[in-house]
């Protein structure tokens, strides 16, 4: 009959790409609404061969263009690689790069935990402003019997502690997306990333599970009240933001920071709305996004300043990279946007502020 459909055609999956037909606004945005502060990002070359960014005086000029007072750059390392990143980003652009240091693991795989209160103070001294904690602590950081180092192992408590008593927040990226711990089958979310990327894959034998990871990121908060931590990824459990409210109930010396998060948090929008309205000075912005990009900026703006519904948080992305689905705004009030874009990370940071002083 002429009226019949015509066949399904034999379309593989990998190659099917729908086109919403909803019609729905889309809020033209521009410089993020208040001049920001991000927590969140990588200008180094522990992620490269070389600078994350060429031109440092172009990356100024455009965060001059989008609102971006401050960006934290998180491979600073320790000894010359740290100097090597102050000189180029802190002490060339005073105000407007925080470099962060990391720890050298290894000398707990020496038997010398004990050296990490060192580094951290040589860190702090040559102007370090904070530590950054990945997910080799846990994943793949052993010590000298070859068993797997986490992040509540007692041998890290002094460090930690340490940091505290330096002024220096730990900003902690613990396990990884959910999914990633969870078989590689039909019902896994992101099995399409994990296809492309099947390094980032940790659900095989000998690794601790997500549960396991998270509980112990949330050990070593609770045990270093002294200490601020700052939760990479949306206190790394950006899929259950119910555990990620009871811990920043809980413990007040932990904040968060949306790094990465935005296709999380942006298919449960009213969940993550009330989450910064319960803890209004908790919440850090943060990209994650090198090198830092105008259009991938804007989505962070669009999604914190306006109501617009089902948009694509990767755009121009033949398939979304986190999973497929799209994302709606919050559109926070202008008080919490103050506080999530800058404030809240300028107190975790002292910025503003000298540090051994305390005055303005």
């Amino acid at each position: 009959m002429d009226d019949e459909p015509p066949a399904t055609p034999d379309l593989p999956l990998r190659r099917y790409r729908p086109r919403p037909q909803v019609r729905l606004r889309s809020t033209a945005v521009g410089p993020a609404a208040v001049r920001c502060v991000d927590v969140h990002n990588h200008l180094g070359r522990w992620l490269s061969r070389d600078w994350m960014v060429p031109d440092v005086g172009a990356l100024v000029a455009l965060m001059d263009g989008l609102g971006i007072e401050t960006v934290v750059n998180l491979d600073g390392r320790w000894g010359d690689e740290l100097e090597a990143n102050l000189d180029r980003y802190d002490r060339a652009h005073p105000g407007r790069f925080l470099t962060f240091c990391h720890l050298d693991w290894s000398v707990v795989a020496a038997g010398r935990p004990g050296a990490l209160v060192a580094q951290l103070e040589q860190s702090a001294d040559r102007g370090a402003r904070g530590v950054k904690v990945w997910k080799d602590l846990g994943l793949t950081v052993r010590d000298s019997r070859g068993e797997l180092v986490l992040p509540d192992d007692p041998r890290l408590g002094d460090a930690f502690a340490a940091a505290g008593s330096l002024g220096l927040p730990v900003l902690m990226h613990t396990a990884d997306p959910m999914a990633f711990f969870e078989p590689v089958d039909r019902f896994n979310e992101r099995l399409e990333e994990l296809a492309a990327h099947p390094d980032w894959w940790f659900g095989g034998p000998g690794l601790p599970s997500f549960a396991r990871l998270l509980d112990a990121f949330e050990a070593v908060v609770a045990s270093h009240p002294g200490t601020t931590f700052i939760g990479a990824h949306v206190g790394n459990a950006a899929e259950d933001l119910d555990r990620v409210d009871e811990m920043l109930t809980s413990h007040p010396n932990l904040v968060v920071d949306i790094a990465a998060r935005l296709a999380e948090l942006g298919r449960q929008p009213r969940r993550a709305r009330r989450l910064i309205e319960d803890h209004p000075t908790r919440v850090l912005f943060g990209t994650d996004c090198f090198p830092l990009d105008a259009a991938e900026f804007a989505v962070h703006v669009r999604f914190l300043e306006t109501a617009d519904e089902h948009f694509e948080y990767a755009p121009g992305a033949e398939v979304p990279p986190q999973g497929r689905w799209l994302i709606s705004g919050l559109e926070l009030a202008p008080e919490q946007l103050r506080r999530v874009y800058r404030d809240n990370a300028r107190a975790v940071l002292a910025l503003g502020r000298d540090r051994v002083s305390g005055s303005a």
